[in-house]
């Protein structure tokens, strides 16, 4: 799928990666959700499928937070609160263990329900203010969505069919 350039190529591809993601997360074995069976964000390391959720979960609400914080006047912390773009790695495993205790429907639901989140932020906005103008550095608004939800959804879609087949 290409880049989405408006509005509702950008709800088109959130919607069409989450669902394929959902797809993918359904044949997941609840028994092997916490199992760490695939490479992690920090090289070397591995995760689990659950851990794989933590992390969308995690950049999902980053994507609200920072709408919030803009929304309040106040600038936002990019990428997170105590992370910076060049240490990723850690904030992923933050992530992970932010929700480290949670079972795998509960960060199913979670997970949906912050999808559901972010697709009310876009279907609030319009074009110009999703794509009109820079809105983080030179990121539009809703490149800055895009990145953080349809395109980790395929990522994450990708990672857990692969663990998927070699079972």
């Amino acid at each position: 799928m290409a880049i989405p350039a408006s509005k509702e190529q950008l709800l088109a591809a959130i919607d069409e990666e989450y669902a394929r993601l959902q797809r993918e997360l359904d044949r997941v074995p609840s028994h092997a959700a916490r199992e760490p069976v695939l490479p992690g964000h920090v090289r070397g390391t591995m995760m689990s499928p659950a851990d794989l959720v933590a992390y969308l979960i995690g950049w999902n609400q980053q994507v609200l937070r920072w709408h919030e914080s803009r929304a309040a006047g106040q600038p936002g912390e990019f990428p997170a609160a105590d992370a910076s773009w060049s240490d990723l790695g850690a904030l992923a495993q933050r992530f992970y263990r932010e929700r480290e205790g949670e079972s795998w429907a509960a960060l199913r639901a979670h997970l949906d329900d912050v999808e559901r989140g972010i697709v009310e932020l876009v279907s609030a906005r319009t074009d110009e203010e999703l794509y009109g103008s820079p809105w983080y550095r030179t990121w539009t608004l809703g490149r800055m969505i895009s990145l953080n939800t349809s395109s980790p959804y395929r990522n994450a879609s990708g990672r857990i069919r692969r663990w998927l087949r070699a079972l």
